[in-house]
Parts: C-alpha cells; structure tokens; sequence
C-alpha cells in the first residue's frame, strides 16, 4: 500500500534530518508522528517513530535515580563546526588517535573493546574546532544498540583501519554489514546524497567517511595495503595514512574535514565598533545571514531585517537576510 505521505510530514522529516541538537530532533519526531498518514502501509513506520520518540524522551530527562537507567548517556550534545565520530574495529587504534588529536582521556590498550560509551574531545583547526566523538568498536562479538541513535546526530565519520591487521578487510566487511542492519551506510562521496524510499526512512542515514589508516609506521608498503584493501572490500573511501605514535599524518585531518564538510566562518560586530574575531560562527556553504541570526538566538533569526557585510572591497554593503554568506565574512545585524 502506498504511504501517501503528506506534505507537512514531508517538511517534518526534512527538518528532523537536519537537526542535530537531542531536543530538536525530538520536537520534530514528534511532529512526524503527529502528521503521518495512519493506515496499514504506514504501520512499520510509525511504530519506528513511536520507538524513536520514546528513546530521545529518555535521553531528554537523563539518568533516573534507583531506577534501571542510571548509566552513562549514549547521545552527545552537538558541538563545535562538525560532529564526527570514530568508527572502526576492535583494536584499530581510535581511542589512541582520539587522544593524540583531542587530548582527551579515552581508555586505551593492547586489548579489545576498551571504549564502552560515547566519548566527545574538541579537534582544534585555525580558530575553529571539531568534536570527534570516540565510539565503541563495532563488532558483532560486542553489540551496541544505540549505535545507530549516537551516529545520527553526526556529520561524518573517520573509519579507523589498522592495515596491518591481517583481519581487517574482514573485519571492515563485518563493520558494515551491522551497520547497514541498523540502516547507516558509509559513503565515499561528501555531498551526503539523501537516502530515501517509498516510506521515506527517516532513520536511514548516509554518513560521508574518510578512512584513516592507523599505525602506518608499523606497515610496510602501506601504498600497496591501501589498494589491496579497496580492491577487497570494494570501498574507496578518501584515505590518509596516520601514526598517532608518532605524530604524522595528524594535522591532515582537521584540513580535510573543513574543506569537504563546506565549513565557513562568519564573524559578528556591532555598530559603530571592531569585529569580534574570537569566536567566530560556524555555517556550511550556501546558508544565509538569517542562519547566522538562528545561531545567536532564534526569536532574533525572526526580527532581522538586513546586515551590513564586509568581505575584503566590500565595506559595509547593506544586504538582506537570505544573503549568502562566505568564509570569513562580518556582518552586522539590523532588526526592525
């Protein structure tokens, strides 16, 4: 049978998809379930729903005293110009790479399955900075179920692959496979194509990867290794060989993630005053200055009425709110 589904469904879906804060994605899951068709061929896909909601509600209101959710969270609050998480096998070495770029204090060692829950670190480049999310391997030896959930609200991943590993080809195909059951495809290319069916999943999500070959100092002929490993696997992932041993290859990683995430930072300023360029906003290619607006403060996104923009000869040109923005632009806001 048909979905039929109706357009306000339709925009809800969008903008769930694009939400990354828990409660946002929660307001619109609820909107969804609120304006889906409810007939028989939509029956798998409000139960989906139903479950999502019930899931996001819990992680809303936190960890319950004496109750059975006392644990540590699975989500992690969206922060920083992208939310990026570590993928990979067991003992490929993520939490080893996640501390030498992060400097966070993830558990590491010469075993297995040493990461249990989502660890956040900030990634800094320029005067931006990028939350890599440590996440546990992903093996079916060790299932995770809110995998998928955590994954969600990211941008994109880093599949960290020990080439060395005579087990990692597969390993990787086993990766995947869990990964597909729970409707998360890795894709090669980072313009993130939407994935969709007659139902619309709103669940299935395709997340770019970059694959980080770990421990290069420890493979020979680590070229050819690559190309074994995409012949094999049939992935040709963008690639860059790291050691977090010794410290190479890790400042390609922060360059690579905001050129092909279409990162661009805007500053702000006030009349008659300098720029502030401590703490620029962070947007991706093509948003607007109303986007900018939404970012400090939504009900000021709703009483802007045009900027002021300066970009090198341009000097305080007065543009209105759905003006695109480039990297490095000021702008100065006027509201009605």
């Amino acid at each position: 049978m048909p979905a039929n589904l109706t357009p306000e469904y339709k925009a809800a879906e969008a903008e769930f998809r694009k939400a990354r804060d828990t409660e946002d994605r929660l307001r619109w899951l609820r909107e969804m379930l609120r304006t889906v068709p409810k007939h028989k061929g939509t029956e798998h896909l409000r139960a989906d729903i139903k479950t999502r909601v019930k899931q996001l509600t819990e992680e809303v209101a936190g960890p319950t005293r004496g109750g059975t959710r006392s644990g540590p969270q699975t989500s992690v609050h969206h922060e920083g110009a992208a939310q990026v998480v570590l993928l990979g096998p067991p003992n490929s070495g993520k939490s080893t790479l996640h501390v030498r770029l992060t400097g966070s204090h993830a558990a590491t060692g010469p075993y297995p399955f040493t990461t249990q829950f989502p660890l956040p670190g900030m990634l800094p480049f320029e005067d931006v900075a990028f939350q890599l999310v440590d996440l546990p391997p992903v093996a079916a030896q060790h299932p995770v179920p809110w995998l998928a959930a955590t994954v969600g609200t990211a941008d994109a991943g880093l599949l960290v692959v020990d080439l060395g590993d005579p087990g990692c080809v597969q390993q990787v195909v086993e990766l995947h496979e869990l990964l597909a059951e729970r409707r998360v495809t890795l894709a090669e290319s980072w313009r993130q194509p939407a994935i969709e069916d007659d139902l619309g999943d709103p669940f299935a999500m395709s997340l770019p990867v970059l694959l980080v070959a770990a421990k290069a100092d420890q493979v020979p002929d680590l070229g050819e290794e690559l190309a074994v490993f995409q012949e094999l696997t049939g992935r040709r992932y963008p690639a860059v060989p790291v050691s977090a041993l010794l410290g190479e290859g890790l400042d390609h990683i922060g360059p690579f993630l905001f050129e092909h995430l279409g990162v661009m930072r805007v500053y702000t300023k006030l009349p008659g005053q300098p720029a502030d360029h401590s703490r620029p906003f962070t947007l991706r290619q093509g948003e607007t200055v109303h986007d900018v607006a939404v970012l400090i403060h939504k009900e000021l996104a709703e009483t802007v009425t045009f900027a002021r923009l300066w970009r090198r000869d341009i000097e305080g040109r007065q543009v209105g709110r759905d003006h695109r923005l480039e990297d490095r632009d000021v702008i100065e806001l006027h509201i009605h």
